[in-house]
């Protein structure tokens, strides 16, 4: 499976096909976070080890991947994701490096709270941290940010160091049904349906932070444009789209990450 993986096919109005096979699925899971990762490092996020991709395990479904905390983002393999099952043990994968705490305290329960979420995606970000800090949602000011104003939530609690499961609650409770939670003081978070719609999401989310923090006297388009635009802008396939172009680009050839 592993040596013949290529990319999936992608046409305009391509959608994402899981595969029926659950362990294939797991696979393909794994896969898109290491590709996560490495589209994250790319980007220069993380380099200090402050985030997080996850995915929900398609067999042991209240268990979830994550990278092996200690591993540089632009290294991550297959090989060095671990499973985290809801006591916080590693059941599977290397134990060198131990859990990441904040990972399981902050996607552990939102996996509990939305059995709709696959994955989640989350990392320190040169604009979404900035902007974060106005505890001020998105507004309707340029193309990409009509595919998250109807999308999005705020979370006003100041646990910036969210140390316990409690923080991670109140997160999930914040973000509701919404792909983003923007994180008072902290940044951006997105949920989704596979891996690779919460990192495309992500880095979406990321980029509308920098208009945002660009350009702050910035005029919104009409509430009845921006839900024109956000018919196709904020289509759930748009995610795994845009995530599938960043992969091309930053991971082409994705055996390389095995």
């Amino acid at each position: 499976m592993a040596a013949t993986y290529t990319y999936p096919p992608t046409a305009y109005d391509a959608v994402e096909h899981p595969p029926d096979d659950l362990e294939e699925l797991r696979f393909q899971r794994k896969l898109e976070v290491v590709i996560g990762y490495r589209i994250l490092a790319a980007n220069r996020w993380g380099q200090l080890g402050d985030g997080h991709v996850t995915a929900r395990d398609p067999i042991l479904t209240d268990h979830f991947w994550v990278l092996r905390y200690g591993v540089p983002f632009g290294e991550a393999t297959v090989s060095n994701l671990v499973l985290i099952s809801p006591d916080r043990k590693i059941v599977e994968g290397p134990t060198a490096g131990g859990v990441n705490f904040a990972a399981f305290n902050i996607h552990h329960p939102i996996f509990e709270a939305r059995p709709d979420v696959i994955s989640a995606c989350h990392v320190h970000t040169p604009y979404g941290t900035p902007w974060s800090a106005n505890v001020k949602p998105f507004q309707p000011i340029s193309q990409e940010s009509c595919g998250l104003v109807y999308n999005q939530a705020m979370y006003k609690g100041e646990d910036l160091e969210v140390v316990d499961v409690g923080g991670g609650e109140r997160i999930a409770e914040a973000i509701g049904n919404n792909r983003l939670v923007i994180m008072r003081n902290h940044g951006l978070l997105t949920a989704a349906d596979s891996p690779a719609a919460a990192v495309g999401w992500f880095v979406t989310a990321e980029r509308v932070a920098e208009v945002h923090v660009k350009a702050p006297n910035a005029i919104p388009i009409s509430d009845e444009a921006a839900r024109i635009v956000a018919e196709t802008i904020g289509a759930p396939a748009m995610g795994w789209r845009t995530f599938q172009w960043l992969a091309r680009d930053i991971v082409p050839d994705p055996l390389v990450v095995m």
